[in-house]
């Protein structure tokens, strides 16, 4: 089956089509496009709770380039997908509408628990070989809110979303480029009540691999092992100690704007939100090691995420 997964976060929507089949027992994934375009749709929902007219025209116009590429491929199947800053939204039923309009689906806004199974169906691939009774803890960390989900090969055992994404913690804190001392703290505080939350729900002192998903992490990623442009193969499954996850935060936060435009593997669109990203990563990281007692002490960077699950998760 040809299937076509979109996701429409808080910072970026993407579109990935693909071919299934099985081999050895599951389904993989044949990739035929993966797009993404950067249309902040979130932009200022934290404060308002409001899509923005502009953030809505940006994103509509994504959707009608993605239009073409379905029927261009001849998609037989489509989940579109919505999380958090549509969640959020008081005038959602207008992105709603629009995106209904465009592509002939109504999208599904779904909860942070549901966003969560989708991460990690995607992502899990990510840790090749584990032992049944390992359990891995994905993190995928979006624009409006992060996602912890903590399974093994038989399924998710525990799931909590909490709103700590870079563009949310941006908007909300940092206010110069590079920020103050005091604005890192200010993030830094919001992300520790967060992994408190998570806690109550989520055991993480029990994870035994630590995988990362999204442009937040695969760009922290992409700047610790210096490639001189974005490559997703080269970053795909890279495990990297803590210490170097930690150093690529600091180093990313503590650039200017400019500095970190000019870098061959930054994105346009997250140029100005990857600073406040970093400094997530960098404490999440950190709680999960002190929760593990230190077993825990690298993480992996995938980039099969939740569009991925998305995409699998047509197939039943």
């Amino acid at each position: 089956m040809r299937v076509c997964a979109i996701d429409c976060g808080t910072n970026s929507i993407r579109l990935l089509i693909a071919d299934t089949r099985e081999e050895g027992g599951r389904t993989v994934l044949d990739d035929l496009v993966r797009e993404m375009r950067v249309v902040r749709l979130g932009q200022g929902v934290d404060a308002t709770g409001w899509l923005a007219e502009a953030a809505l025209e940006r994103t509509f116009a994504a959707a009608d380039e993605y239009a073409r590429l379905l029927a261009e491929h001849g998609v037989e199947q489509l989940r579109f997908v919505a999380t958090s800053a549509t969640r959020d939204a008081g005038n959602r039923d207008v992105f709603l509408a629009g995106i209904r309009e465009r592509l002939g689906v109504s999208p599904e806004v779904i909860t942070g628990d549901e966003e969560a199974e989708l991460s990690f169906l995607g992502a899990s691939a990510a840790v090749p070989g584990t032992d049944p009774e390992d359990r891995v803890l994905v993190v995928d960390l979006g624009g409006g809110s992060t996602e912890f989900v903590l399974g093994n090969s038989r399924g998710v055992r525990a799931e909590r979303s909490v709103d700590i994404g870079c563009v949310r913690l941006t908007e909300r804190h940092l206010g110069s480029n590079p920020p103050t001392p005091e604005q890192q703290a200010a993030v830094l505080r919001d992300v520790d009540h967060a992994v408190d939350v998570v806690q109550q729900s989520v055991p993480l002192a029990e994870a035994t691999h630590l995988v990362g998903v999204a442009g937040t992490i695969t760009t922290v990623t992409a700047h610790a092992l210096g490639l001189p442009g974005y490559d997703p193969e080269a970053i795909d499954g890279t495990e990297l100690p803590a210490e170097r996850i930690d150093r690529a935060c600091r180093e990313l936060t503590a650039m200017t704007r400019q500095e970190r435009a000019a870098l061959p593997y930054m994105h346009e669109g997250r140029v100005d939100v990857i600073g406040g990203g970093a400094l997530v990563w960098r404490r999440i990281v950190e709680r999960v090691g002190a929760a593990t007692g230190g077993r825990v002490c690298t993480a992996i960077a995938s980039e099969h995420d939740i569009l991925d699950g998305i995409a699998l998760s047509q197939l039943g």
